[in-house]
C-alpha cells in the first residue's frame, strides 16, 4: 500500500454536546479511549455545526457545502440528496474502497451516497416506520440492524420494544442484551468490513453511531454507573434570560419547558450512559485495528453532527442557536504519526463543511473546487492560519426559527419570528447565562456581528434582510426552493426509473 494514502476512518456520533467528555473536563463522564485520542492527537476546541440537526448537519458533512448551497437550513424529511457529488465519490475516485456502516439519514434511504457498499442503520426515523409504504421501500427491508436483529432473536423483536420514544428525555437501559445493542453492532460491522476488505486498496470507512441520540437506553452495566453517580452531576444551567420560554403541555418529546428533577437525573444518566458505550465500543475497534497491522497506516477522525441542550435553559434536543446544540467535539488520532503536525490543541472555528476537504487533504487527495468548506489541515502546521473570522449559522424551527453569527469570543442571536436579539460572550460565559444586548459597554460589538449577519442574509429568498436591517417574519423555511426543484426532479426521475420491471434473460 502506498503509505502517502492512508487508511481513513470517519467515526461520526449523533447528538454528542462539546463539554459531555472526559478530556472536556467533564466532572462525571467517563470517556477513556476518546480521551486519548484527543490527547495524543488533534484536537479541535472550535467546532461547529451551522444547523443543529440530523439532515442538515449531515449535508454539510458528505457535501462540504454551506447551508445556503447544500438547501437544508432546518429539518424537513423526504427532500432528496440530489447533489452532484459526496465526500465518498471523492475517495472512491482517488482508488479508495469506500464503506459507510450505521447512520446515513438520507433520501431515499438506501441512497449510497458515493460509497461502495452500505449496512444501513438511521435509528427509529418516524418518517420511515410506515407499514403502508410499498413493498421493497418498508422498514424491515431497508434497516440493515433491524433484518439482523429479527434473526437474532426473532420476528417479534424491534427497535421500540422497551417503549421509550426516541426523541424523549425519558430513559431506562436496554432491554436486551448488550451484544444486541445498535452501538455494538456498528463496531461488528465495521470489524467484519476490516475482515474482508481489499488488502491492495486504502480504504474510507465510515462509522455512524445512532447514539448518544434518544432513546436514552444503554445497556444495564453504563445506566446503572450513572444512575449511581447522580449526586455528583453538574448542575443544569439556566440562562439569566427568558426571552424564548412559553407555557407548553407536558411532553415526553419536550422540546422546552420544567420537569422533574428525578427525570432529568434519568435523562442525564441514559445520555451518559451512552456516551460511555459509545466509547468502550470504540475502544473494541481500536484493538481490531491493531490486530489487522493497520492502525499504524489508518488515520481516524472522530466527530458529532450535532449537540444537545439536555435541559439547559430549560430547553431539549437541538435546533436551539446555543452552545448546547452547536458546539461539537471532533479529533484527529494519527498513530503512526503520519501528519507529523506541530499543534495538538487547536482553536480555528472550523464547521461540519470543513471535513471533506480535510479528509482528502489528510490522504493526499485534490480537493474538488465547487465545494465551500476549507481544509483543516494548515491548522496542525501553522498556529496563526485562519479558517473564517465568522461563522453564520441558523435553523428554522417555527415560533423559535433563529440565526446567529459568532466569531472566535462572542455570539449575536436572532429570532427572526420573535423579533428577539441576545448577545454571549461565550468565550467567558460558556454557557450563555448572560444575555448582554442591553448593555452600552458591548453596542460595538453587538452591531459588528448584526452588521455580519445582515451581510450573510441580504440575498436570500426568505426576506430576513430589507433596506439593509433585518425584518421580522411571520415564519420560515426549512428547504431553499433551489433544493426543492431538484428534489421534484429527482422523484420524477426515480419514478419515471422504478415504473419498469426488471426482465431476466
Amino acid at each position: 500500500m502506498d503509505t502517502q494514502q492512508p487508511n481513513i476512518i470517519l467515526i461520526c456520533v449523533d447528538q454528542l454536546r462539546f463539554d459531555t467528555l472526559g478530556h472536556h473536563h467533564h466532572p462525571v463522564v467517563s470517556t477513556p479511549h476518546l480521551d486519548m485520542l484527543a490527547s495524543q492527537g488533534y484536537h479541535f476546541n472550535q467546532m461547529y455545526t451551522a444547523v443543529p440537526s440530523c439532515i442538515a448537519s449531515r449535508a454539510a458533512l458528505m457535501t462540504g457545502l454551506t447551508q445556503a448551497n447544500h438547501g437544508r437550513v432546518g429539518y424537513e424529511d423526504n427532500v432528496d440528496w440530489a447533489y452532484e457529488q459526496f465526500m465518498a465519490d471523492s475517495f472512491r475516485i482517488a482508488g479508495y474502497q469506500t464503506e459507510a456502516v450505521g447512520k446515513l439519514h438520507v433520501t431515499p434511504e438506501r441512497k449510497r451516497i458515493g460509497f461502495d457498499h452500505v449496512m444501513l442503520h438511521d435509528g427509529y426515523l418516524h418518517e420511515a416506520r410506515q407499514y403502508t409504504a410499498p413493498y421493497g421501500q418498508n422498514f424491515e427491508y431497508a434497516d440493515d440492524y433491524l433484518m439482523w436483529l429479527k434473526e437474532q432473536l426473532g420476528h417479534r423483536a424491534d427497535l421500540m420494544d422497551d417503549g421509550i420514544e426516541p426523541n424523549s428525555w425519558v430513559a431506562r437501559p436496554w432491554m436486551y442484551e448488550e451484544q444486541y445493542h445498535p452501538t455494538n453492532w456498528v463496531v461488528h460491522e465495521g470489524i467484519r468490513f476490516l475482515q474482508r476488505r481489499d488488502p491492495e486498496k486504502p480504504f474510507f470507512l465510515n462509522l455512524s453511531f445512532t447514539r448518544p441520540h434518544p432513546p436514552l437506553n444503554p445497556p444495564q452495566y453504563y445506566f446503572d454507573m450513572y444512575m449511581n453517580k447522580i449526586d455528583a452531576f453538574p448542575e443544569i444551567e439556566i440562562g439569566d434570560w427568558k426571552d424564548i420560554e412559553e407555557p407548553l403541555p407536558f411532553s415526553i418529546t419536550a422540546k422546552k419547558g420544567h420537569y422533574h428533577k428525578d427525570e432529568l437525573d434519568r435523562m442525564r444518566a441514559g445520555y451518559y450512559g451512552n456516551i460511555t458505550h459509545i466509547d468502550h465500543q470504540i475502544g473494541r475497534f481500536l484493538i481490531a485495528l491493531n490486530e489487522q497491522r493497520i492502525a499504524k497506516n489508518t488515520i481516524i477522525l472522530f466527530v458529532s453532527d450535532h449537540g444537545d441542550q439536555l435541559g439547559e435553559h430549560n430547553l431539549f434536543r437541538k435546533a436551539y442557536p446555543y452552545q448546547g446544540s452547536i458546539h461539537i467535539p471532533m479529533m484527529i488520532y494519527d498513530k503512526g504519526n503520519l501528519l507529523k503536525g506541530k499543534h495538538h490543541d487547536l482553536h480555528q472555528i472550523g464547521e461540519l463543511r470543513d471535513i471533506y476537504p480535510t479528509l482528502l487533504d489528510l490522504a493526499n487527495i485534490d480537493i474538488p473546487k465547487n465545494i465551500d468548506g476549507v481544509s483543516l489541515k494548515p491548522a496542525l502546521y501553522d498556529d496563526t492560519f485562519v479558517t473564517r473570522e465568522y461563522l453564520h449559522g441558523e435553523h428554522s424551527f417555527g415560533k423559535d426559527s433563529n440565526q446567529f453569527i459568532m466569531n472566535e469570543a462572542w455570539k449575536y442571536t436572532w429570532y427572526p419570528v420573535r423579533g428577539i436579539e441576545q448577545l454571549f460572550h461565550y468565550q467567558n460565559d460558556p454557557h450563555e447565562k448572560h444575555n448582554l444586548i442591553h448593555e452600552a459597554e458591548h453596542q460595538a460589538i453587538k452591531n459588528e456581528l448584526k452588521q455580519q449577519l445582515i451581510k450573510a442574509l441580504t440575498d436570500r429568498e426568505e426576506g430576513f434582510v430589507k433596506n439593509g436591517e433585518l425584518q421580522i417574519l411571520p415564519e420560515t423555511k426549512p428547504t431553499l426552493d433551489h433544493l426543492q426543484a431538484r428534489n421534484k426532479s429527482a422523484q420524477r426521475q426515480r419514478q419515471s426509473f422504478n415504473q419498469y420491471d426488471t426482465v431476466l434473460f
